[in-house]
């Protein structure tokens, strides 16, 4: 009797991922593409992306045997859904995806159980609460311009702008400014204007021209606050503050599961976070494909067949 397998899809703002398993939980193919964020990066390069992650992960596998597949995908759209279909017919695959937000499988990656709550603070960030592995209420994840407050985007737009306000005083960085040194050696490399005002005139610039990068200073913050740059711990005091205060929301019983790479790398927001929620059950979301591809299981899954397997489809590989 030939094998039945299935797939599940993480499609986000930086990467997509697909992981094929069987229902087992044993993974038999996993791969990477680019973005699959059709906002953020268009239609037509989200499918590219998500298609040729599809062709890879399952290789040579017939795509006849897959009996079951789900698809999360940020930048959520229903332009998607044909598009998604058309693909996978074109692999063999019986069935298009079931096609859900990316949160969804963010929470799954995190909890075998049905209800809780998902804090994910990656470039953006928003919290939700799920039941029955549906998203029932959300919190913020409103976009860098008018909220994601606690957000990778977030601490790095607030540590330039503490490092800009204070070159806009006319104070030259001191030997013990580790924030200002980090964010400006990452900004302008040695280049160094001569006054104060022209070093945050150029810093501006470079902001203006690619905001999105400053999500990347966020590491800088925390690698600030961990040396104890005060600057810097204030900005993850305040970025635990908002994160937590979105939660609380939305937050009603069960696991809490931290997602996004602000909350699953170790660090000093993460720790905040984690010391706000203490009488929390508080998890941390694991392979997001694997993830979606246990979801897409689970109706072909007894429950305690399905829980038991949780822990081998989502471990990253």
């Amino acid at each position: 009797m030939t094998e039945s397998l299935v797939v599940g899809v993480d499609a986000g703002a930086t990467s997509t991922r697909v992981s094929v398993h069987a229902l087992d939980g044993r993974r038999v193919g996993y791969a990477r593409a680019a973005a699959g964020n059709p906002t953020a990066h268009g239609l037509a390069k989200a499918v590219a992306a998500i298609g040729a992650a599809l062709k890879e992960a399952l290789d040579s596998l017939d795509g006849s045997r897959v009996a079951a597949s789900l698809a999360g995908v940020a930048g959520h759209t229903a332009a998607m859904v044909p598009e998604l279909a058309a693909l996978w017919a074109a692999h063999g695959i019986p069935q298009p995806p079931v096609y859900v937000r990316d949160v969804t499988i963010a929470y799954a990656a995190g909890s075998a159980e049905p209800d809780g709550s998902l804090l994910l603070s990656g470039t953006g960030a928003v919290a939700t609460r799920v039941a029955g592995f549906e998203v029932a209420r959300i919190a913020d994840g409103l976009g860098w311009l008018l909220g994601d407050q606690g957000s990778g985007f977030w601490i790095g737009r607030e540590a330039a702008k503490a490092v800009v306000a204070s070159l806009d005083r006319g104070r030259l960085p001191a030997r013990d400014d580790i924030l200002t040194d980090l964010v400006l050696t990452h900004v302008l490399g040695q280049e160094r204007p001569e006054t104060p005002r022209a070093i945050a005139d150029r810093v501006v610039r470079v902001a203006q021209t690619d905001h999105m990068g400053l999500a990347a200073l966020a590491a800088l913050v925390s690698k600030a606050a961990a040396a104890g740059d005060p600057v810097a711990e204030g900005i993850v005091g305040r970025a635990a503050g908002h994160l937590v205060d979105t939660l609380r929301r939305v937050h009603v019983s069960g696991p809490v599961v931290l997602a996004g790479s602000v909350l699953t790398n170790d660090g000093p927001v993460r720790d905040a976070v984690t010391e706000l929620l203490a009488g929390e059950r508080v998890a941390t979301a694991r392979d997001g494909a694997g993830a979606a591809a246990w979801l897409a299981a689970r109706p072909l899954l007894t429950e305690p067949e399905a829980a038991s397997r949780h822990a081998a489809f989502t471990t990253a590989p």
